[in-house]
């Protein structure tokens, strides 16, 4: 890589706020951990604070400085855990390296701390400011990577070159380089943009299956920066000079003595290739030829000769780390010319370890010699594809062999889908990394593309796959020595998906649902208007010193994609609506309207309640004064919607995964976080997490209740159903019970009748159902939340942290009581699980006795049914079903008994 020795980027840790509570007692000791081109620096540790301030400035190396907007600035914060010397994850931010400004120029940039994974639980906001440094005073420690004790460097001393004229040497210096890989990320742009309609769109990146294919590069000299560039030092100079101890591979070593070539040394494998001489070439005009020697991206080109005398007599080592294709390939060019006048290649695989063969290749008259060495210790690289989009991290799995394909070609055929939003200002990097150890990873190669070129998509008919370079210039490319690295191809399928709808939201509050290419959208169906009126008897938010209590309110309504907010009435409880600050602001309330509930072109003017579940129960925090209409534009076209999918034609053909649906959620939110976060006036992380209900997927011992009595009232129909039958067929209404009798026995002797007379029955009770409709939208329930009658523990643990920040104590009894909650769940899934088991049980001669009476019984109910018409059998089977009580037996029927005495497998279970 190439450094100008000049800048160095300097990263200062602000301070902290709000952070997220680890310690198990309400607190965390936080520090912060940035890692900038595989250089990591930590601060100090602030103990329980969870808003610390630090003020320490961070010194890195910047290696090429053209190269920087590419590059990412990574910043951690952990939690300390003195006990037993871990540490616990408290959120994360990606600076991308276009974002950083000149010294003088810096600005504190405050970022709000971002998720690691899905389920993560994160907090608070992360104060930075980050800029380039020219001062020659300016010190830098460099840590080894686990934020230990460092050494301070300075500036001076830093240039050393060396020329490498060998392949094998400029590949193993190439290896070291390598590690210092980039990253583009697109964390902290600040452009004010608004969303619009249909803007956010999901991407597709597949890797398709072929090998990562080597592809053509140049060889050259290498540029070599000494000094503490680039590399990390542990502990103090004096180290250096002192005698160490080192546990080399020696390959003749063994316990039997004897003696051979590799005794003292490590054992050097290499490729060789010689070069020998040309014969019968026929070149117009003449001129002199060169031979060039190729093995995937590393080549050799011989000396020029003339046609008259075209030997060379040449060598070319290749190490065994270079061998990472399988066929060398020789060409004959001219010395001026690009086009080559001969070919032949050879795979390496059908060449004998050891042997020294001889191959010539008559046409262009080309003789040639290769020998290959033992290559019984090469390691498998353990290669995946890392692909990122501004904040947006996803990776591939490891490649696995499969079939005749080797690790140095992987395939991994994996869907990555990101979303990104209009104008596509971001940049798609694709790197392939190399797993050298669980938490050391090598770049091979990277690629970038901008998101503005990549192909859309609107059906479900693949794109064409493209080829691409892995770029290795990690310098400026305008300079003539800058490293050319090993590069090869990936293989890529990307695609801007316009066929999907990105669900930024929970699937049942959904609202517009429409594709994202707005060449898919259908015609409007109608207009939906809506009136913020204004709000009364808000409580108070604030207390002002003499003035009593007051709110700043104001008010947020979305209707998919489109988002809007009102003006701020500042000190009032009885704002009104007639057309931000720095803090997080606090939820007041808020109001969902179906609009299938709407009747057309009806006002609706409501004064909706402000309800909030608070730590000591619910509360009505004011009224909303909402007027609401609906117009239809055409009749026909509502009434056909409810015909209609729910969700664009894609999520059928090609559905989406729920753990993809869940990510591509948490990924729009952020980017319409980041969007509106930027807008004037801007509106708040937490007023887009509270709008699309971030948090609805956390457990709650409230919601769980709630949840079941809304099942139980559904079955509740089932259960009036199976009682009014019992009714009638115990004969405690005699009249009821005759007149269902002969309705009974009518339809079974009149078939043709009882399809229409279940649809007329069905029409009659909704016509009747007509005159005791809704007159008023749905709104928040508090009977059906149950929220009134929750018990404060309840509540206590519904609004704890995640991880929890109570006592012991208290997370054991709730443990506990969770248990035995799951003790009842347990017992009743276990009674579905036996009487499912039974039924298989009367097949399977597990009791061999109960399933030869089963049989014998369906072979004489065979020969029944084939004599006895259908209609008699079901009349009879209803007769005595409905027979008067005086005829029953109160014992259980003999098919219940022989049901209940078949096996299960809790017979078996532990």
């Amino acid at each position: 890589m190439h450094n100008n020795g000049k800048e160095k980027l300097v990263v200062e840790v602000v301070a902290a706020h709000n952070l997220m509570p680890k310690d198990g007692e309400g607190s965390s000791s936080p520090f912060v951990e940035v890692e900038f081109e595989n250089q990591r620096q930590r601060t100090q540790v602030k103990y329980r604070d969870l808003n610390p301030v630090w003020n320490e400035k961070l010194v890195f190396h910047v290696n090429d400085v053209v190269d920087l907007p590419y590059r990412t600035i990574e910043v951690n914060v952990f939690n300390e855990k003195r006990s037993n010397n871990s540490r616990n994850f408290l959120g994360k931010v990606r600076v991308s390296g276009s974002s950083i400004a000149r010294e003088g120029e810096e600005v504190p940039q405050l970022y709000t701390l971002d998720k690691r994974s899905l389920f993560s639980h994160v907090r608070g906001e992360l104060s930075l400011k980050l800029y380039l440094s020219t001062k020659e005073e300016v010190k830098q420690v460099i840590n080894g990577g686990g934020g230990g004790s460092g050494v301070v460097v300075s500036k001076k001393n830093k240039k050393m070159q060396q020329q490498g004229g060998n392949l094998a040497v400029q590949k193993q210096m190439g290896q070291e380089n390598n590690k210092m890989g980039s990253g583009l990320q697109n964390q902290a742009h600040l452009k004010p943009v608004e969303p619009g309609p249909g803007d956010i769109k999901p991407v597709v990146i597949t890797a398709v299956p072929g090998p990562v294919i080597p592809a053509a590069a140049s060889g050259g000299g290498l540029n070599l920066h000494g000094g503490v560039n680039g590399g990390h030092i542990r502990g103090g100079f004096s180290n250096d000079y002192a005698l160490k101890e080192t546990s080399p591979h020696l390959g003749g070593l063994n316990n039997d003595k004897t003696s051979s070539t590799y005794d003292l040394v490590e054992q050097m494998q290499y490729l060789y290739v010689r070069i020998v001489k040309a014969k019968e070439i026929s070149v117009f005009g003449g001129g002199e030829v060169v031979a060039e020697v190729k093995l995937g991206n590393y080549k050799g080109i011989t000396k020029r000769v003339s046609l008259g005398n075209a030997e060379w007599d040449q060598v070319f080592a290749f190490s065994k780390d270079c061998i990472q294709s399988s066929v060398v390939e020789v060409f004959v060019k001219e010395s001026n010319k690009d086009e080559f006048l001969g070919r032949v290649w050879f795979d390496l695989n059908e060449v004998p370890k050891g042997f020294l063969l001889i191959a010539s290749w008559r046409p262009n008259g080309i003789e040639w010699r290769i020998k290959r060495a033992s290559m019984n210790m090469m390691r498998y690289p353990e290669l995946f594809a890392k692909v990122q989009v501004g904040n947006q991290v996803l990776r591939t799995r490891i490649a696995s062999p499969t079939g005749n394909r080797s690790l140095s070609n992987p395939c991994w055929n994996d869907d990555l889908m990101f979303v990104v939003a209009e104008p596509f200002e971001d940049y798609l990097l694709i790197t392939v990394e190399d797993r050298l150890a669980p938490n050391r990873d090598e770049v091979v190669g990277r690629v970038i593309l901008p998101i503005v070129n990549i192909e859309r998509r609107f059906d479900d008919k693949l794109v064409v796959s493209r080829w691409f370079n892995l770029d290795t210039h990690y310098s400026n490319p305008n300079d003539s020595k800058s490293v050319v690295r090993f590069a090869s191809r990936i293989h890529l399928r990307a695609s801007l998906e316009g066929g999907y709808h990105v669900l930024d939201e929970a699937t049942m509050y959904s609202s517009d649902v429409r594709p994202t290419a707005k060449q898919l959208w259908k015609p409007h169906i109608g207009v939906l208007e809506v009136g913020i009126l204004g709000a009364t008897n808000l409580m108070p938010m604030k207390i002002k010193e003499g003035k009593g209590g007051s709110t700043d309110a104001y008010c947020v309504a979305k209707y998919g994609q489109k988002w809007v907010r009102t003006r701020t009435v500042v000190d009032s409880l009885a704002p009104e609506y007639g057309g931000g600050s720095a803090n997080r602001d606090t939820r007041i309330g808020k109001v969902r309207i179906r609009l299938s509930t709407l009747e057309t072109d009806r006002v609706y003017t409501h004064a909706y309640p402000l309800l909030m579940l608070h730590p000591s129960g619910v509360k009505k925090m004011g009224e909303l004064h909402l007027a609401v209409r609906f117009r239809g534009a055409n009749l026909f076209n509502v009434l056909h919607m409810y015909a209609t999918p729910l969700l664009p034609k894609m999520h059928y053909v090609q559905p989406l995964s729920v753990s993809q649906l869940d990510s591509l959620r948490y990924q729009a939110m952020n980017v319409v976080s980041s969007r509106l976060s930027r807008s004037e006036p801007p509106l708040g992380r937490e007023v887009v997490e509270y709008m699309l209900d971030h948090d609805s997927h956390m457990w709650s011992m409230r919601k769980s209740k709630a949840n079941f009595l809304r099942l139980t009232n559904f079955l509740a129909w089932f259960v009036a159903m199976s009682r009014l039958l019992e009714t009638l067929r115990t004969w405690n209404k005699p009249v009821y019970s005759t007149l269902f009798l002969t309705v009974f026995t009518v339809l079974v002797l009149i078939p043709e009748l009882i399809i229409p007379c279940i649809l007329l029955t069905t029409a009659a009770l909704g016509l009747w159902r007509y005159r005791s409709r809704p007159r008023h939208p749905p709104h928040l329930d508090t009977r059906l939340s149950y929220a009134e009658s929750v018990h404060p523990d309840e509540l206590d643990e519904e609004f704890d942290s995640f991880p929890t920040s109570r006592s012991a104590e208290i997370v054991r009894m709730r443990y506990d009581r969770l248990r035995s909650v799951a003790g009842r769940i347990q017992a009743v899934v276990g009674d579905l699980a036996t009487q499912g088991e039974r039924f298989q049980a009367l097949l399977s001669w597990r009791d061999p006795r109960a399933t030869f009476l089963f049989v014998i019984l369906c072979l004489l109910a065979a020969f029944g049914f084939y004599l006895v018409p259908i209609r008699w059998v079901v009349a009879l089977g209803g007769l005595y079903y409905l027979r008067p009580p005086k005829f029953r037996n109160r014992l259980p029927s003999s098919a219940i008994s022989f049901f209940k005495r078949l096996p299960t497998n809790a017979d078996s279970m532990l």
